[in-house]
């Protein structure tokens, strides 16, 4: 039973060269139920504790020695299935959108509150999941990159009108399309295709 408990914990390593902000932020977490496995003041020794850890989530700061946070994001994204959490005291755009370019799927500006801290864990897990799904429908030797936006654009259409037409909130919304896909033994886009023309509902 325990074993089970701890399988679903999310997993998750903190690299941030503060170390009053990197040891509020383990305590955040564990008391929230998460597990720290591995922390760091660098950015290159992140890219390390993932490698080494496999953890489900990955916050790093922006500035930090031995690697920036975007370039370590990149370096993680690239080799492994982690989400990413970039924490920010600069709000510039340019930066936004290099995390972006490099897998970042959220990020958060410093100083932040607890109560900012986990939802936005939440959110940046929860499409991490669906992203994670949806790459599941085929392999790269498969699937080009061309089908995979397409698909992530219809499952996108159908996921909004599942939440506006039957007032869902966009984690079941995304939920019966994976399920019914799972059920119907169907691709996850084929499923919102049918949500879209409108010849299933909940």
């Amino acid at each position: 039973m325990t074993v089970t408990a701890k399988a679903t914990v999310t997993r998750v390593v903190i690299a941030e060269d503060e170390a009053i902000i990197r040891l509020d932020l383990k305590e955040i977490l564990i008391s929230a139920g998460y597990d720290v496995v591995g922390e760091t003041g660098r950015g290159d020794e992140a890219v390390r504790l993932v490698e080494e850890h496999q953890p489900d989530l990955a916050i790093l700061d922006i500035k930090m020695p031995g690697m920036d946070g975007i370039r370590a994001a990149r370096e993680i994204t690239s080799r492994h299935r982690v989400a990413v959490l970039l924490l920010t005291a600069f709000s510039q755009r340019d930066l936004i959108e290099d995390a972006r370019d490099a897998g970042v799927a959220a990020y958060l500006i410093k100083p932040f509150q607890p109560r900012e801290l986990l939802p936005a864990i939440a959110d940046v897990m929860a499409k991490a999941r669906q992203d994670w799904a949806l790459e599941a429908e085929g392999t790269p030797e498969t699937t080009s990159a061309e089908d995979k936006i397409a698909t992530r654009r219809l499952v996108d259409e159908a996921k909004a009108l599942l939440m506006d037409r039957n007032d869902l909130p966009e984690e079941e919304a995304f939920s019966f399309i994976q399920q019914t896909a799972m059920q119907t033994r169907s691709r996850m886009r084929d499923v919102a295709q049918r949500i879209v023309d409108g010849t299933l509902t909940p």
